[in-house]
């Protein structure tokens, strides 16, 4: 049975992990916000637990993801109502995956003498990771992004990726809960009941988290690396509605032209515009391409630009790629990058051949066919690999740029679609994570922001506002380290973490069925 009580309790966790993430980055909150879950599950069926985890979820998710509303209402032109039913939904779908977690959770803490100490950490990586894959994936929020400025704890991805930052804020809530409210309840009923065990996980959490903070101290004392690279960022600042507005289309070239001028005086290596910076196809549009190329000549150092790329032609029609140019010096087309991972219904409607009837929720200018290619281009400088939009929050696809060789990462993105509340600063947060999980810079490019330099120790070295024309340059050190863990070996730490939720499964799936206490 589920009381007012414990509504509340689950309702508060997922308000607390909301002021964990940006903007709010109040980070030390996600490290006790999974208590109040943990006592409302106390005594519950499993589909009880369920519910409440699923609305605890639903509730985080509601609190990070609105933004999703501003896309699908003012440039999706889907009705309002629609609108926030589409959110609803997608929250609900999201918080789901809470509801997996509370449920395992319940059951396999009432079925065990175990600490939920040894069982929750690995259940909430288990739960993330599907949730990275599932569906095409959505790994928005992952807990360990809330973290993202505790510089000293977040090291350790370069070894467990972002998920060994979930399991440890899992497993301090869980400890919490164990100490002070679990475990003298089960004592109360269980005189015998052994308290060793959280003895145990207490001396070894106490460990791993002393031995994560002095890996991390000792890695963001490692001196600079031996080459430096100077790199500006070209951030236009032009609303949606414009890009593709042919009105605008002189003044978004000359912008970016002006600005990217104003940027070659601090003589930088690279300059680097945003997704979708041209407002025209690129080798399309001969004329435009042609003055492109000639001012780049003008300009005389490296440019990386967002376009759209014709790719094919099918059933006479245009086979459309969002794509990533790199020209030299001397002007030609040096790389074309294209995209991989697609936003769905937003840059291509999956299984339309089975759903004629669905179209994209945001309008653009087509569908997009994906990319196929983990492109590294080698220039006198560095190794770069080049990643387009929500591209960076998938922490396998970035891996495989730099076990490829890539020592500079380039992520362009265009979040106009978002508003102001939330999503840029989220995005931006996920790149400091892939950085020290390959311990290589990154450089972001943003239409209307977040842009900026992060090193290879998740340093931010140099970001801009949100909604201003700007101009960034920074030196950044290529080189640093060397390949990490996580670059070569990818989500063992993750693995190890489905294993043993898995192992503890089988282990109790003959007990009985139904009611579970705890």
């Amino acid at each position: 049975m589920v009381s007012k009580k414990d509504i509340i309790l689950a309702v508060l966790s997922g308000a607390l992990l909301i002021l964990g993430f940006p903007p709010f980055d109040i980070y030390l909150i996600p490290w006790i916000a999974f208590v109040p879950l943990f006592i409302s599950l106390i005594g519950k069926s499993l589909r009880s637990a369920f519910f409440l985890g699923a609305l605890s979820g639903c509730i985080f998710f509601l609190g990070t993801i609105f933004w999703i509303f501003n896309s699908l209402y003012f440039y999706g032109n889907i009705p309002l109502v629609l609108s926030v039913i589409t959110v609803v939904l997608l929250c609900l779908y999201l918080g789901a995956y809470t509801g997996i977690f509370s449920l395992l959770f319940t059951y396999l803490v009432g079925r065990t003498r175990f600490p939920s100490l040894f069982i929750c950490p690995v259940l909430w990586v288990t739960i993330e990771f599907l949730r990275t894959y599932a569906l095409t994936g959505f790994p928005w929020a992952l807990l360990g992004y809330s973290q993202y400025k505790f510089l000293a704890l977040i090291q350790i991805a370069d070894i467990t990726g972002v998920y060994g930052i979930s399991f440890l804020v899992v497993a301090v809530n869980s400890l919490l809960f164990d100490m002070f409210f679990y475990w003298p309840k089960r004592q109360n009923e269980m005189p015998l009941l052994d308290r060793s065990l959280l003895t145990l996980g207490l001396i070894t959490l106490g460990i791993i988290v002393i031995t994560t903070l002095s890996y991390g101290i000792w890695r963001l004392s490692s001196d600079e690396g031996v080459q430096k690279v100077k790199v500006s960022l070209i951030q236009g600042n032009f609303e949606q509605d414009k890009k593709w507005d042919v009105k605008f289309q002189k003044e978004i070239i000359e912008t970016y032209k002006s600005l990217s001028t104003k940027a070659g005086e601090e003589a930088p290596s690279i300059i680097i515009w945003p997704e979708t910076a041209v407002p025209f196809i690129f080798n399309h549009d001969k004329e435009m391409t042609q003055d492109l190329i000639e001012f780049q000549k003008t300009l005389g150092i490296y440019l990386i630009f967002g376009s759209i790329t014709i790719k094919d032609i099918k059933d006479n029609k245009y086979q459309l790629s969002n794509s990533s140019v790199l020209l030299p010096p001397q002007g030609e087309t040096l790389a074309i990058y294209d995209k991989i991972h697609l936003v769905p219904y937003g840059e291509y409607v999956p299984l339309r051949r089975f759903f004629p009837f669905i179209s994209k929720l945001v309008e653009g200018i087509g569908d997009f066919v994906p990319g196929k290619q983990y492109l590294i281009v080698q220039t006198p400088f560095a190794k770069i690999g080049n990643l387009i939009c929500y591209e960076i929050i998938f922490p396998g696809l970035v891996r495989k740029f730099v076990d490829g060789g890539a020592d500079l990462l380039v992520t362009i993105t265009n979040d106009a679609w978002f508003g102001r509340w939330g999503a840029p600063e989220q995005h931006f947060s996920m790149a400091v994570l892939r950085a020290v999980e390959n311990r290589v810079p990154i450089v972001r490019a943003a239409n209307t922001g977040v842009s900026g330099v992060i090193d290879a120790r998740g340093i931010i070295k140099k970001k801009s506002d949100i909604f201003v024309r700007a101009v960034l340059t920074e030196d950044i050190a290529v080189g640093l380290f060397k390949k990490s863990f996580y670059s070569r070996y990818g989500d063992l730490f993750a693995f190890f973490c489905i294993i043993s939720s898995v192992l503890l499964i089988a282990n109790n799936i003959s007990s009985s069925k139904g009611r579970s206490v705890i």
